[in-house]
């Protein structure tokens, strides 16, 4: 593998992680969808196909 796409996963780790993290500060959500937030990218997922705002 490429030292470019080494450090282009390394990144993509690093924003995962950052969402993941803010996900976590979010408050508990009553009487919602349940499972993950389909924000959580920036744009909306619902059953795996994801739409822009």
């Amino acid at each position: 593998m490429s030292e470019a796409a080494k450090r282009a996963l390394a990144e993509a780790a690093e924003r995962r992680a950052a969402i993941d993290a803010a996900a976590q500060a979010m408050p508990k959500e009553l009487n919602g969808r349940g499972g993950k937030e389909p924000v959580r990218y920036g744009d909306w997922e619902v059953g795996g196909i994801a739409s822009d705002f």
